[in-house]
């Protein structure tokens, strides 16, 4: 799932502030037991374009022993349509944009919009020159790219162990040992000309299916460690209870899943000023036993 600041009104508002009537293209050992348009603008200048831009997602690789899925933007042919309105008036000197852009040399600050994809944001064009025909860096590639570098695997699974005992009927703790790579956060950049891009990942849910057919558990965080001391009581906040042994399925053993869904917000700075947010998801398996508790007669 990706989320970006690409209202057009609310990332103007947002971004700048200044755009007047702007219009725009509509868009138990651990436990016991297309192509539209180019809108119109009653601003000095808009300017239709194709984006060739990358699109996100298309470098890196996820770990070979986890399973990925990566709910960024891009994707598929064509060639998306982008305007670039110079905005008027133009905001103010203290604004971030404009500073970053004055760095540079005398220009002017432009919004970008390309709906197909829905990538919104500010460039700053020196006076002379024209809009480009792509927007000369898309931050969104830059926080694939920080991303990327993260090396961001499934979790890392403390209980249920494969060498662990596990019970019928008897409540079963589900952990996991938080690392920076297996759970966050994570935070890396990536810089290209004049624009960085913070990209910060962390673990907001994991989706537990424990391999016996019941509906999986999904836990918003860790997990609690079980104690001893706790004896039979229940996980306070990511558990479950096996009603029938794994000796019923072919490899006597049910395999446990764990799916880490990562959160990734990302923040541009420099000469383009754009967020936005995307979810990427991680696996990890492995089996275990479940056995039924056995009676002691004398």
């Amino acid at each position: 799932m990706l989320t970006r600041t690409a209202a057009a009104a609310g990332a103007a508002a947002l971004l700048l502030g200044y755009t007047t009537a702007l219009t725009t293209p509509a868009t138990a050992a651990d436990g016991p037991g297309a192509d539209p348009d180019c809108g119109t603008s009653v601003v000095v200048v808009t300017v239709c374009a194709s984006d060739n831009a990358a699109q996100p997602g298309s470098t890196g690789a996820a770990p070979a022993d986890t399973g990925t899925d990566n709910s960024r933007a891009g994707g598929g042919g064509g060639t998306p349509k982008c305007t670039y309105t110079k905005l008027d008036p133009q905001p103010p000197a203290t604004n971030q944009a404009v500073k970053d852009g004055l760095a540079q040399g005398p220009g002017a600050a432009y919004q970008v919009l390309c709906p197909d994809t829905g990538r919104i944001g500010v460039v700053w064009i020196l006076d002379g020159e024209q809009a480009p025909a792509a927007p000369a860096i898309d931050p969104e590639v830059l926080a694939a790219q920080a991303v990327d570098s993260m090396k961001l695997t499934g979790p890392k699974i403390a209980s249920p162990r494969p060498a662990g005992v596990y019970l019928v009927g008897m409540p079963t703790w589900m952990w996991v040992e938080p690392t920076e790579t297996t759970y966050g956060p994570a935070t890396a950049t990536a810089t290209a000309g004049a624009v960085t891009v913070t990209a910060t990942a962390e673990v907001t849910s994991i989706r537990w299916d424990m391999g016996d057919g019941q509906t999986p558990v999904v836990c918003h965080g860790p997990g609690t460690r079980y104690q001893p001391s706790q004896g039979k009581a229940a996980s306070p906040d990511c558990g479950h209870l096996y009603q029938r042994p794994s000796s019923s399925t072919p490899s006597h053993r049910y395999t446990v899943t764990a799916t880490s869904t990562w959160t990734i917000t990302w923040q541009a700075e420099g000469a383009i000023a754009d967020q936005g947010e995307w979810t990427e998801t991680r696996t990890t398996d492995q089996t275990i036993a479940v056995g039924e508790a056995q009676a002691l007669t004398s």
